[in-house]
């Protein structure tokens, strides 16, 4: 049997009685990294007999082979990350559709999730969402990321490392707008958590204004269409004016989105939809 094995975020006291007791006694444990199993176990006051076997982004590939072959062998392995659940932004998911295709039964121990934390603790929207994983890094591919999310109705949760969250907000600002509201939580459960919630304007200004550490997880406000005042039809004439005054199609599209507080993407989107109707 694979079992996943859903961590604490920071809080050792979040661990479920079923992790504790599977991590006890699997025969075979495929660890994030071993030292953090150590010292977890140790906090938890349990032992693990179970052999143990380093299982990380960077040799996921090369593990797969070794591991399905203990599952294929009828062993039980169990999988673990540094935190949360193992799959999610984490070494797994390979893993679990090994299992799926060899018909070996998996077993899901659930537990903390920085997903779902995050989204409570942000104070938005709940009843619809979405997880995009880590942000892009670079700040072209970044921005491109931002403007396929700009009219997304759900509420958006992605992951950020500390030293680009500043840089990534304000790309966030420039496609959004800076009314969009938002949440940065972070190292949740942890000694320092902290939420801090606002709009973009003011999270970019918070962020600018410190130094940022720790484990990030953002939380974006949906976007609501009745918030829209102005239909595609007003959004081509407006950058026509401006395109008729000598702007380029892009630098119109810009201005105009950011005169009404508007994702580009939907200023963009009337001018591809003004094409299309015009052929």
């Amino acid at each position: 049997m694979l079992i996943l094995a859903c961590g604490p975020l920071g809080n050792v006291g979040d661990t479920t009685g079923r992790v504790k007791s599977a991590l006890e006694s699997a025969p075979y444990i495929a660890a994030e990294d071993s030292r953090k199993l150590a010292r977890l176990t140790s906090d938890l006051g349990i032992r693990y007999t179970g052999k143990v076997i380093s299982y990380f982004e960077g040799n996921e590939s090369e593990r797969i082979e070794q591991l399905t072959q203990i599952l294929l062998s009828g062993e039980d392995l169990l999988v673990i990350t540094d935190a949360g659940a193992p799959g999610i932004s984490d070494p797994g998911y390979r893993l679990i559709r090994v299992a799926v295709e060899n018909q070996i039964p998996i077993q899901v121990l659930p537990g903390p999730s920085a997903v779902t934390t995050a989204l409570l603790l942000s104070g938005l929207a709940t009843d619809r969402f979405c997880f995009e994983g880590f942000a892009p890094r670079t700040s072209g591919t970044r921005l491109t990321w931002y403007e396929k999310l700009a009219t997304e109705e759900r509420t958006i949760i992605f992951f950020e490392a500390p030293h680009r969250l500043q840089e990534s907000l304000a790309d966030a600002l420039a496609v959004m707008g800076p009314a969009k509201r938002a949440a940065i939580c972070r190292e949740m459960t942890k000694t320092y958590e902290e939420s801090v919630r606002g709009t973009l304007a003011e999270l970019v200004q918070w962020s600018a204004a410190r130094e940022i550490l720790g484990e990030i997880t953002v939380v974006l406000e949906g976007f609501d269409p009745a918030s829209q005042s102005h239909s595609a039809a007003d959004l081509v004439e407006l950058v026509r004016a401006r395109e008729s005054a000598g702007e380029s199609r892009k630098d119109a599209i810009a201005a105009i989105a950011r005169e009404l507080d508007l994702p580009k993407r939907l200023v963009f989107d009337a001018m591809v939809g003004s094409k299309s109707s015009e052929r």
